[in-house]
């Protein structure tokens, strides 16, 4: 019964009316009576028994799981190694504190704070799907393009050996040094460096992910794949704007669509303006 909630009660008249207040609705009873305080009515300290709850899920987990289920697996996400790492890494650590509650929506956020180039992180739904066709495997070497924050460089660090990330805008490329470590991701390392120019000195690798949208080929990165290496992005060369792998195979390169997106391009990997007499 409702009594046995309580112990030390000396006078029944006292008990039947803290009784009372618990009957009339939880909202009245909390105010009488604080957990793990005392009340005084009319007499010796009343009590609540102990409680004993689980840890509450923060907003920012519970956002991350209707990220993943509601953005990541519709879209035809099956593999469970991405799944499990865009569960595990808080993606608002990755974006500007004000804009923290956006970070599980479907949008791409500016996490630039005023740089000399928009950088974004990406949609949850484009990251994972460029993430699964590139095929990364635990002893692939990857190398991240335009990295932002860090947050794609993250994910990858869940699935392969060794991932590399670079980024032009050198505040930002600390940033995502902090973050990364901040999460103790050991196997990634951060450097600036324009995105055409990829990392030379650590090539080749077995796959390389551009962080945004090509407007023209990147031919100096497809030179930096292992052969059988996949380059997954987005590009925009020919008027529509899809999503694409290119394979390198016997010193050639091989095309294979994905699908159609529109996401932000990449600095240095611009259409040259038209010639206007």
């Amino acid at each position: 019964t409702s009594e046995t909630l309580f112990r030390g009660a000396a006078k029944a008249p006292a008990r039947a009316s803290i009784l009372a207040v618990c009957m009339r609705g939880p909202a009245r009873f909390a105010a009488m009576l604080r957990f793990g305080e005392p009340c005084i009515k009319d007499g010796p300290a009343f009590s609540l028994l102990p409680c004993h709850r689980g840890p509450p899920m923060s907003d920012f987990s519970i956002a991350r799981q209707k990220m993943v289920d509601g953005q990541v697996r519709p879209s035809d996400v099956t593999d469970s190694r991405i799944i499990d790492s865009m569960l595990a890494i808080p993606r608002e650590m990755f974006v500007p504190e004000a804009k923290r509650p956006l970070a599980y929506l479907d949008l791409d956020i500016d996490v630039s704070e005023g740089g000399s180039a928009k950088r974004f992180l990406l949609r949850p739904a484009v990251t994972a799907k460029m993430l699964q066709a590139a095929g990364i495997g635990e002893t692939d070497s990857v190398l991240v393009v335009g990295c932002a924050s860090g947050y794609l460089a993250a994910v990858a660090a869940h699935l392969a050996r060794r991932v590399t990330a670079t980024e032009c805008d050198s505040a930002l490329a600390a940033r995502a040094k902090s973050n990364l470590a901040a999460l103790a991701l050991g196997n990634v390392s951060v450097k600036t460096a324009p995105v055409p120019d990829g990392d030379s000195i650590d090539a080749p690798f077995d796959a390389i992910l551009l962080n945004g949208m090509a407007e023209v080929a990147p031919e100096n990165l497809y030179r930096q794949l292992k052969e059988g290496g996949r380059l997954v992005g987005a590009f925009a060369m020919a008027g529509t704007q899809r999503a694409m792998v290119v394979t390198a195979s016997h010193g050639d390169f091989g095309y294979r669509a994905l699908f159609d997106t529109t996401i932000p391009v990449l600095p240095g990997l611009e259409r040259p303006p038209a010639f206007v007499f």
